[in-house]
């Protein structure tokens, strides 16, 4: 399969099999994304939690493409009426798809809806991480989350293929948490994300890549548009 980054934490999957898959798709309005909504294909869409720099663009390239989204109930439900097919799940649920199998996992980190101009926020349930297994791999995107002890038991004995894991600070885990992130979840390999998009998420990634290759632990820095194959 190949793993594309599209900047922030949206990720594209491709499968071997054809299988078109799209994760925190944020696009319009992401500074440093170098893709239009417009111009992304999906079977599926993954959720972790409901802000805006995560749910993105997903209505649009969902309703164009008729693709299934997969998110946590209370952001599942406020998306199907807007007109969206939607596959609702919980934190420590899963469900198998004809890709392979999606399970949420916990993350530490809000989840709404915000109006500026209400000043309203609408609640869309809890944040949460993805499990995937795709291919016979296994991956793991944190979602925004801080660092907790229980990413010691997200895959349980099996090592993680990849790990998603942002570097950000400020609203997410930094680059020294995300390191242990990375021990902690037995990653064999780690993309950084979450960081550079604005300023109070400025890091550096190839300081944080060099640290924790000195762990033994494989890290790709992608530029937006660039990917790798599993």
């Amino acid at each position: 399969m190949k793993i594309t980054f599209l900047g922030h934490s949206a990720f594209s999957i491709e499968t071997a099999s054809g299988h078109k898959m799209l994760i925190d798709p944020f696009l319009t309005g992401n500074p440093v994304a170098n893709l239009s909504a417009d111009q992304v294909e999906a079977d599926y869409i993954f959720l972790t939690h409901g802000h805006d720099d995560h749910v993105g663009d997903t209505v649009e390239i969902a309703k164009r493409n008729d693709a299934m989204v997969v998110a946590p109930f209370e952001l599942a439900t406020w998306l199907s009426w807007k007109g969206v097919r939607t596959h609702p799940l919980a934190t420590g649920g899963g469900a198998n798809f004809d890709f392979g199998r999606v399970e949420l996992t916990l993350a530490h980190h809000g989840s709404g809806f915000i109006e500026e101009e209400k000043q309203q926020i609408t609640y869309l349930g809890p944040a949460a991480g993805l499990l995937l297994q795709i291919e016979g791999k296994s991956l793991y995107h944190a979602g925004d989350t801080s660092l907790f002890s229980d990413m010691k038991l997200i895959n349980g004995d099996l090592p993680i293929d990849l790990a998603m894991l942002p570097i950000g600070d400020n609203f997410t885990m930094g680059p020294d948490a995300a390191q242990t992130a990375a021990q902690w979840v037995g990653a064999r390999a780690v993309i950084p994300m979450h960081y550079n998009t604005f300023p109070p998420i400025q890091q550096d990634p190839y300081d944080f890549a060099t640290k924790l290759q000195a762990k033994n632990i494989q890290v790709y820095v992608l530029e937006p548009g660039s990917g790798l194959s599993l």
